[in-house]
């Protein structure tokens, strides 16, 4: 579990938090296998067992004081009996894990019903049948290398869906569909339930004895003719004819389909959800018309009308998915708009991801689809964050369903390694920490099911001569495990806002404002969110130059210098940069400069839920530079052109988390070899960034003078502008900084 805090130093009351300027908050990534510094937690058994306050409900950890009888809580001061297991525990001469370490990882005991039969994972792939053959090739290949990185016990079922869904039974010698037409009315439900066209457990297949039939039945897939398309196609929104994709009802169905054997069969299903365009037929369709130029006409603003969904279904939707135990991925490969502001709730708040690839030609889908299910994972989480009572929780952002009931309870059907969840503090009254009051608590509870291997083998069938129960056949040598991890962090405050600034985790508050921008840009537009950047830069800089006294002026009103590098305090010198990027990123572009709505909530599912490491990377790349193909030379760079050309350089690589670039100069010397040998120091590097990314970034190699290096150069943006005009400028970054500095000298007026 690893946390990170905009502020290691706390600001100690209002006052010093509003006086600082900087974002107060925290990015948990609660399943990473050791906290931010690769310190792996204790693990422990009797999670059930840990003593919990009576008060706030927090549970003991190493900051509380602990007597013979009773616990003080750290959280809130109360005092609280132990009971007798406790008492026994705590009395032993071997600690135990929440005696030892304040970063713990226990079991809790399965329930009752939890048998082995439920630990077996269950995948479904839904392909979209109304799509073209080469999407269709893609969805195979990237099948063919997900069943290659499924575990052993795991149950695979195939739907497909355009103007019908059909229902693959691979189990038997020859794989075989069933189809149910989907009614055209978007208001309108199958005529009949999945279950009775094929029961559920004939629809999935154990992958371990039914892999090649798996494997014909995905060869099997074709898509829809256009005849039969236009047949069943009907007159939709506005009287306009409509080409029969009914993924809103397939996903509705499918979800009520395996919700009869939730906590039964399974105790996750994940659906990978393929799609090829904008779902247009039956249930759910949308309306893909408001992408276009009728702005001009309807004096609309394209960059606001584009960002919130259109209908609730998809959201309502992912809230029924959220209680059947169903995770959904979405992977839209498309250049159509496809509305992706309404489809994105499905994927996020069931604990899924969204994808979104523009062609098959160079889609990394299959390597996408290996790596996401060979990494591990948890499933059935609860996340839960508390506070010492000086201070609370604000808002909680990332891809998570609220709890209806209890609040900052986050509940995440599925979460892997790099999932991360943001919150901000804000202090429960004026008196802030006090100097008699015990230090800042945090303490982050996350309860969670994993599958594990056991000792037990299957059954064999040749002991016995009795019928046997086909779920005894086909159980796996895996069980349902559940655990407790429980993070206590104890803070120190700041005696003034020179130890808060010095105390600054940038990356961090870069995470916290990529949020809160997002959320502005949905509620209010682009322009709205640009602001709110362009406008917290300002006064973070004011501010700064009014607590260190840095700012000049001339007869006694006029500013005539303001220190915007942040010379004073090196936490904050990247600060401007980082900004700088995001207002130059798509995420937060104009719709007049050309950026796809669809790319645009990609960019927001995606960065919402990047740990803050390689969000930096995605906002602001990390370039160095290369003597040769074995010696690096200079660690980072400045994204400028000036960069390259001061450095002297010949070889340039440039990580943007999705991108990965190789860049020689056109100068470099011919002897050097292109491109990079394999067994030289920049392979393994990219090599090492390829396996530890949470997607698979794409590689170019470029020579510069012999080929395009646009792919390259467009990553140079210090020399670019941020007035959303499109035009570049010699003094991009200059500029702003000029801007900025004219914003604060107003604001200090």
């Amino acid at each position: 579990m690893a946390v990170r805090t905009s502020l290691a130093r706390f600001p100690v009351d209002p006052e010093a938090q509003e006086s600082c300027g900087v974002p107060w908050g925290v990015a948990v990534t609660p399943f990473s296998p050791g906290d931010e510094h690769g310190i792996y937690p204790a693990y422990g058994h009797d999670g059930q067992l840990l003593p919990r306050c009576e008060s706030c409900w927090g549970y003991f950890n190493t900051y509380c004081e602990l007597e013979q009888w009773a616990w003080t809580c750290a959280l809130c001061g109360s005092l609280n009996g132990l009971p007798s297991h406790a008492i026994q525990r705590y009395s032993q001469s071997q600690p135990c894990p929440e005696m030892s370490s304040s970063f713990i990882d226990l079991e809790i005991p399965a329930e009752e019903s939890a048998k082995a039969f439920q630990a077996r994972p269950v995948y479904v792939a839904a392909v979209d049948l109304a799509s073209s053959e080469e999407f269709l090739e893609l969805i195979k290949s990237s099948l063919l290398a997900a069943l290659e990185g499924l575990g052993p016990g795991s149950l695979f079922g195939l739907v497909t869906f355009s103007y019908k869904i059909g229902l693959y039974d691979v189990q038997g010698p020859i794989p075989v569909v069933k189809n149910v037409f989907i009614p055209p009315e978007s208001d309108s439900r199958l005529p009949i339930n999945l279950e009775d066209v094929m029961p559920l457990l004939s629809f999935l297949a154990p992958v371990e004895t039914c892999k090649d039939r798996i494997i014909a039945a995905l060869d099997t897939l074709k898509t829809a003719t256009s005849w039969e398309r236009n047949t069943a196609a009907t007159q939709g929104l506005d009287g306009v004819f409509f080409g029969g994709r009914g993924f809103g009802t397939a996903m509705d169905s499918l979800i009520s389909y395996l919700s009869s054997e939730y906590g039964n069969t399974f105790a996750l299903a994940r659906v990978f959800a393929f799609l090829s365009g904008p779902p247009d037929y039956g249930t759910g369709q949308l309306d893909t018309r408001r992408y276009g130029e009728q702005y001009a006409s309807r004096r609309e603003d394209a960059d606001m009308a584009l960002l919130p969904e259109q209908t609730p279904f998809y959201k309502d939707l992912a809230s029924i998915a959220v209680q059947a135990g169903v995770c959904v991925d979405l992977f839209a490969i498309t250049n159509e708009y496809t509305d992706l502001a309404s489809l994105k709730f499905l994927s996020i708040e069931s604990g899924g991801s969204l994808f979104l690839y523009s062609s098959t030609d160079d889609s990394t889908l299959p390597q996408d689809m290996y790596r996401m299910l060979s990494r591990p994972y948890a499933f059935g989480c609860v996340l839960r964050l508390r506070t010492s009572s000086e201070f609370k929780l604000g808002r909680s952002y990332g891809h998570f369903f609220p709890d209806p009931q209890y609040e900052n309870v986050q509940h995440i059907i599925c979460c892997d390694s790099f999932a991360t969840y943001a919150y901000d503090f804000e202090f429960v009254n004026s008196s802030g920490f006090s100097r008699h009051t015990e230090p800042p608590v945090l303490q982050i509870a996350f309860q969670y099911s994993i599958v594990v291997p056991t000792d037990e083998t299957f059954d064999s069938i040749s002991n016995s001569s009795a019928s046997v129960d086909p779920e005894t056949v086909f159980r796996p040598k895996f069980s349902l495990q559940r655990r407790l991890r429980i993070r206590t962090i104890q803070y120190s405050t700041a005696g003034g806002i020179n130890e808060i600034y010095d105390s600054v985790d940038p990356e961090t508050v870069l995470s916290i404002l990529v949020h809160k921008v997002i959320l502005a840009s949905i509620e209010q537009g682009v322009r709205e969110g640009r602001l709110l950047l362009h406008d917290w830069l300002v006064i973070l800089t004011a501010q700064y130059n009014d607590a260190y006294k840095l700012a000049h002026y001339d007869n006694g009103s006029s500013v005539s210098r303001v220190d915007i590098s942040f010379s004073q305090c090196p936490q904050l010198q990247s600060i401007p940069r980082l900004v700088f990027a995001f207002l130059r990123n798509p995420l937060l572009r104009f719709h007049e400069e050309g950026v796809h709505p669809d790319y645009r909530i990609y960019l927001q599912c995606l960065f919402s839920a990047l740990d803050p490491r390689s969000l930096h990377l995605a906002i602001y790349p990390l370039l160095t530079s290369y003597a040769t193909p074995d010696k690096q030379a200079y660690p980072r760079h400045s994204l400028s052109r000036a960069a390259l050309i001061t450095s002297g350089s010949p070889i340039f690589f440039l990580d943007a988390f999705t991108n990965l670039i190789v860049y020689y100069s056109p100068t470099a010397d011919p002897s050097l070899p292109f491109p990079p040998p394999h067994d030289c120091l920049l392979r393994s590097t990219i090599n090492n960034l390829k396996q530890e990314r949470s997607i698979t970034p794409k590689l170019a190699i470029i020579h510069g003078g012999h080929e395009d290096s646009s792919a390259f150069e467009n990553y140079l943006i210090e020399e670019q502008d941020v007035d959303g005009t499109g035009t570049a400028s010699a003094m991009g970054f200059v500029s702003f900084l000029d801007e900025i500095t004219q914003g604060v000298s107003e604001y200090i007026k």
